[in-house]
């Protein structure tokens, strides 16, 4: 049994979905390919949610190129979308000379990122454009948007295969033996990018899950909290930020950062808590009384001395990779929908037709809180 498509993607999370939407905007025949039994179910579920302006990110990166793009490209496409979200702001407070040095630092790099920021007097950085977002919601307006353009979403689908035949079509072999012959296939797998790479016979770069705890907590009554409050990176690392929600009726914290081997294990381990609530309380004091309602883990697919790794295979023709797109991913998600259309259409492996506008139907989005379904899912 086979199956005959324009385009295949592997993969349909944020970036999968953002993809197969950029190419269904342009009218191209497009199939998702998703191993999972739903949608939202992995990393792009699991994550903060907020969408990033790219002020603290390294200048002249590709990761940075692409997140300030796409924060371009969601002045526009929210609406189209759907999407509801809510542009609260990040405020960074120092608390000693060293922080506020760290903090001048930040101000310098926003401004070579060409992001708005506002140094206050006490020594705190606004950040105006930070974003608020359900993730879950992101992931399924893109979806339900590109299958309104005519793009097909095949769940329960695991690529395990992948050869080239003799007219240099690409064969996905899927799990039930069904086959899948493309003219061009994005891997768009996430933690398991760079195994479907090596189906290809490529190595691109080793993905290893970076795990990413999170508490939910009821907001504190009488003290709601309006902003992200982001800590002052150290040489140790970003730390816990604190943010609300976009019903403003919950405060979440974390994440922790674990370097990990098992792209299984989703669990929120034993000292979690502790790990995140004294960091947390620090930026907000009302948390010391607030209520814990809920936790859940998300595994970050970062690359082993590799990040955005967005790449033509060298062995198959008219395959692309796009592996390493850490915990950003979401905030870059569009335009690395556009960057790899642009590329495929460089490489004359597709023929782009006018843009045009998709909606994604209107009970495109699951029901209840985007932090609490995936963390369901992995407790069975």
């Amino acid at each position: 049994m086979g199956l005959d498509t324009q385009e295949a993607i592997v993969g349909a999370g944020v970036v999968g979905c953002a993809v197969a939407h950029a190419l269904s905007s342009h009218g191209v025949n497009t199939l998702m390919l998703e191993a999972e039994p739903a949608l939202a179910l992995g990393a792009s579920a699991t994550n903060s949610g907020i969408l990033h302006t790219g002020f603290d990110s390294v200048a002249g990166e590709l990761e940075t190129q692409l997140i300030l793009r796409a924060a371009q490209l969601r002045e526009e496409l929210l609406e189209e979308l759907r999407l509801d979200t809510w542009t609260c702001g990040a405020r960074l407070q120092p608390r000693d000379e060293q922080e506020r040095i760290a903090v001048r630092g930040l101000a310098e790099n926003a401004a070579r990122n060409g992001v708005p920021v506002v140094r206050e007097p006490d020594g705190s950085l606004l950040v105006a454009g930070e974003t608020i977002s359900d993730p879950v919601a992101f992931v399924h307006a893109l979806a339900g948007a590109a299958c309104a353009g005519g793009a097909q979403l095949r769940l329960d689908a695991c690529v395990c295969a992948i050869s080239q035949d003799s007219g240099g079509t690409i064969v996905l072999e899927l799990g039930d033996a069904e086959r899948v012959h493309a003219q061009a296939v994005i891997n768009c797998a996430g933690l398991f990018a760079d195994e479907v790479a090596r189906m290809a016979g490529d190595q691109v770069v080793e993905v290893y899950p970076r795990k990413g705890e999170f508490l939910v907590f009821a907001m504190p009554a009488g003290e709601p909290l309006r902003e992200i409050l982001l800590p002052v990176p150290s040489a140790l690392g970003k730390g816990v930020l604190v943010f609300p929600t976009l019903d403003r009726q919950h405060v979440i914290a974390g994440p922790t950062a674990r370097e990990r081997e098992d792209k299984g294990d989703w669990s929120v381990e034993p000292d979690a808590r502790e790990l995140i609530l004294a960091r947390a309380k620090r930026m907000y004091a009302p948390l010391e009384h607030a209520e814990i309602v809920g936790a859940y883990a998300g595994l970050r697919p970062a690359g082993r001395g590799a990040n955005y790794v967005i790449e033509r295979s060298r062995t198959l023709g008219n395959l692309i990779h796009v592996a390493a797109i850490r915990s950003t991913g979401l905030s870059a998600s569009l335009a690395i929908g556009e960057y790899v259309t642009g590329m495929l259409a460089d490489g004359v492996a597709i023929e782009l037709g006018p843009a045009r506008t998709l909606r994604p139907p209107a009970d495109a989005t699951p029901s209840g809180p985007w932090w609490e379904r995936a963390a369901r899912h992995r407790a069975r």
